[in-house]
């Protein structure tokens, strides 16, 4: 079975990991291997197959731990002790294929296991017009770490089809990536918002170097703001949003405009194409509040739950929780959002960073799409502080494009339009960046951390 790890989180994280799966094995690229042994002493790996990279980008210690010395033995030569015809073993559809953890941002990381039946299905629906549409036509590029969230949905499907596939490596730079989408004549990629945050202003800046071509863009992992999207299109980019998470495989929304949603303005259609769309075939999605149901008129918020065939109903070694799944077999994303009467999912907040103000919640992301519509702004967060008459109360965080300026009062002028008044911040503070998880997703447990002295408690 196969267990990608984060790289990203800390050595102790790793460790943990590595223990709660029972991970035996473990195959690594030499680079990584000072990374392993910042906790390999905490572990019970049994033995390591280290993969060499090319001789002349490996330091002299690494080359003679790869080839064999000590503890490590080497893949390729590990691959050459191979002998006669090897006999695939019987395998269920129900068995085990793969195993990824959340990036444990709420608690200790949680393990997510993958039936080959579940990974079959979703790959199968991920090639479908309405969803990824990826077909043998294609060169695929994905921009996302494959140990996040299960991110072995494209590689997976781009084998079924036959699309040719462009890895970038550790080079994922905005000028890298967009050299490599034009040499390897890239047709779909996929990453997070910040990737394609860097890839517009690396665009704005050099229109004419990167010619793109209707380059598909899937963009997840958080919301997208609908003027990230307008910029992108303006260079030859198709942008489609979609909705997921380490226990979803991760695919479980994709937003693609319906064939009859011709009259919609420019405005409308990247409103909509900034929602996390409806639901992927198979996948049952529902809003529940504390009264029950809520209804889907793209209003009313509620907790999203989904279940499905390719969905998790536990965790691996670890007793069921009505905090995270419910009795009747649904999962608790811990994502509030709403659901149009046409079934688009619109996500609104995490359960954590909702701010509950006077009785009303406030959307920080609506408040961080409409802060990075201004053009002043490169990036933006809003947390909430303690208040205490309101209980709650949004502060907005924001990284300034260089070469510009903007004051708080103006970046309050630009929302004041869009929201009640009672929506705005209460405060705007300047930041040089804004800290990010793992994955790439905006750390606003670091940022409450940090201004938490200019509430008033």
């Amino acid at each position: 079975m196969l267990h990608t790890l984060n790289l990203r989180l800390a050595p102790d994280d790793i460790a943990y990991i590595v223990n709660h799966a029972a991970d035996r094995f473990l195959i690594v690229d030499d680079v990584l291997l000072p990374l392993f042994e910042r906790f390999r002493h905490q572990t019970k790996i049994e033995r390591v197959f280290v993969v060499p990279l090319t001789r002349a980008d490996r330091s002299a210690e690494q080359a003679h731990s790869a080839d064999g010395v000590g503890d490590y033995e080497d893949y390729e030569a590990f691959l050459r002790t191979a002998e006669g015809r090897f006999r695939p073993p019987e395998i269920r559809e129900e068995d085990p294929a793969g195993m990824c953890y959340t990036s444990g941002t709420t608690g200790r990381p949680k393990g997510v296991v993958y039936s080959h039946r579940a990974l079959v299905i979703h790959t199968l629906v991920q090639a479908m017009p309405d969803a990824l549409n990826i077909s043998h036509r294609d060169t695929t590029t994905p921009v996302v770490p494959m140990f996040h969230a299960n991110g072995w949905g494209i590689p997976y499907v781009s084998t079924l089809v036959g699309a040719k596939q462009v890895f970038p490596g550790p080079h994922l730079d905005p000028e890298s990536l967009l050299d490599l989408f034009v040499e390897e004549r890239v047709t779909f990629t996929a990453g997070v918002p910040t990737i394609w945050l860097g890839i517009a202003q690396a665009l704005a800046r050099s229109p004419e170097r990167w010619p793109l071509h209707n380059i598909r863009m899937g963009v997840g992992g958080a919301a997208v703001p609908p003027d990230l999207i307008r910029t992108l299109e303006q260079f030859g980019c198709q942008v489609m949003h979609a909705w997921g998470m380490t226990e979803t495989s991760p695919l479980g929304s994709v937003s693609v405009p319906k064939r009859y949603m011709t009259d919609l303005s420019d405005g409308e259609l990247h409103r909509l194409k900034a929602t996390q769309g409806v639901a992927a075939p198979f996948v049952e999605m529902r809003l529940m509040r504390e009264e029950g149901l809520a209804p889907w008129d793209g209003v009313t918020m509620g907790e999203v739950q989904v279940r499905g065939p390719w969905i998790a109903g536990a965790y691996h070694n670890l007793p069921a929780s009505s905090d995270h799944f419910t009795s009747d077999g649904w999962l608790r994303t811990g994502d509030i959002g709403t659901i149009d009467e046409e079934g688009y999912l619109r996500i609104t907040d995490r359960m954590k960073d909702l701010i509950k103000s006077g009785g009303e919640w406030i959307s920080s992301i609506d408040l961080e799409n409409a802060l990075m519509g201004h053009p002043a702004v490169a990036e933006a967060a809003v947390i909430a502080i303690p208040d205490p008459k309101w209980q709650e109360r949004p502060l907005a965080v924001v990284v300034v494009k260089p070469g510009h300026s903007v004051t708080p009062e103006e970046l309050l002028g630009h929302l004041a339009p869009h929201f009640p008044k009672w929506y705005l911040p209460d405060h705007v503070v300047f930041v040089e960046e804004i800290p990010r998880t793992s994955t790439g997703k905006f750390m606003k447990s670091a940022l409450r951390e940090r201004f938490r002295g200019m509430g008033r408690p």
